[in-house]
């Protein structure tokens, strides 16, 4: 069997820096002086700095990543910055500039944003309301965003799903490979109406390690973090990205139902992105699945990171394949 491909991102490991080294060249390039303390990431490497009256994000970018997607992102989140809505502020040097180019990386300063993580916070279906309309309302405001580096190519864009099945037999369970390739082969089926749909730049990632909630209200999204993932794809994959992590098993059907109706009060789907959405839903399934496991098997030193989200993904994806077409069909058709 020959090696998964991922990708030459998602096969890098985290770069390497002191902390010491990360409060220097902050206080050096963007003259802000603080402690650093180092943040857990998938691919970059993330600081934390803490300063008076505001803290922020010192981030190295893997130097396995084209400069151009590191740059696109940037110019997102310069986009949203007078959008009104709780992303990361991008931070300029002293010389004005929005980055510093390193031997080790591309170097960037956003603001920290204040909250409790979702993934420990109690999940309501009035959270995951709260979820689906900031997530409708960012891709409202990235809907006139565009960039050239926007078409790059990420495992994790949905649309990419087809490229899934070499890392399937890296998922040890046998009863659950054997779900994730039936959720392929549905995947391939509608994957050509894809084409058919509206797409945009979006989010992409909009998982529980990347939205916080107000600590004193756990129902009222704070803040959006980490716009690594952002990609060029149909509209619906963000929405059904957010939604994966937002069903329960316990009852699959209305938590689904429960995020696409929210979204779908602030951004109306279209009749044929609601009949996608619960496959695209269970494909973010698999995804996560599958390239966690291919992950963690090359990089164990950041394994407990990368294996996050895929118990979760397990319950999700076993709850929702249980569910009868018709019964989603009729659901998803009365938004």
């Amino acid at each position: 069997m020959s090696e998964p491909v991922l990708g030459t991102v998602l096969d890098a490991a985290v770069p390497v820096m002191a902390v010491s080294e990360a409060s220097r060249l902050a206080a050096e390039h963007f003259g802000v002086v603080g402690e650093a303390t180092a943040l857990i990431s998938e691919r970059d490497l993330n600081f934390r700095i803490g300063s008076p009256g505001q803290r922020y994000v010192l981030k190295l970018a893997n130097p396995a990543e084209d400069g151009g997607v590191t740059r696109f992102q940037t110019a997102a989140l310069l986009h949203l910055g007078s959008s009104g809505l709780p992303v990361p502020r991008v931070v300029l040097t002293r010389a004005g500039d929005t980055e510093v180019v390193l031997p080790q990386g591309i170097l960037r300063l956003l603001t920290y944003l204040e909250g409790t993580p979702q993934h420990m916070a109690q999940r309501s279906l009035a959270q995951s309301r709260a979820l689906a309309q900031m997530a409708a309302r960012l891709s409202q405001a990235l809907a006139g965003f565009t960039h050239p580096a926007a078409h790059h190519v990420l495992q994790w864009d949905i649309k990419q799903a087809a490229a899934l099945r070499p890392m399937l037999p890296t998922i040890r369970n046998g009863e659950l490979r054997a779900l994730a390739e039936r959720r392929l082969d549905r995947f391939d089926a509608l994957a050509v109406s894809l084409g058919d749909l509206r797409w945009q730049v979006v989010h992409n990632d909009l998982n529980p390690y990347n939205v916080l909630v107000q600590p004193d209200n756990h129902d009222e999204i704070a803040g959006v973090l980490d716009f690594g993932d952002m990609v060029h794809t149909p509209l619906i994959c963000d929405a059904a990205i957010a939604a994966a992590y937002n069903v329960d098993p316990e009852k699959p059907l209305e938590s689904l139902v429960n995020f696409a109706r929210a979204y779908h009060q602030v951004s109306p789907l279209t009749a044929a992105e609601a009949e996608v959405f619960p496959d695209l839903v269970a494909t973010r399934m698999v995804t996560t699945i599958a390239i966690a496991s291919v992950r963690a098997s090359r990089h164990p030193e950041n394994a407990d990171y990368i294996l996050r989200n895929v118990a979760s993904a397990h319950k999700g994806l076993r709850a929702l394949s249980a569910l009868s077409d018709s019964a989603l069909k009729t659901a998803m058709g009365a938004l």
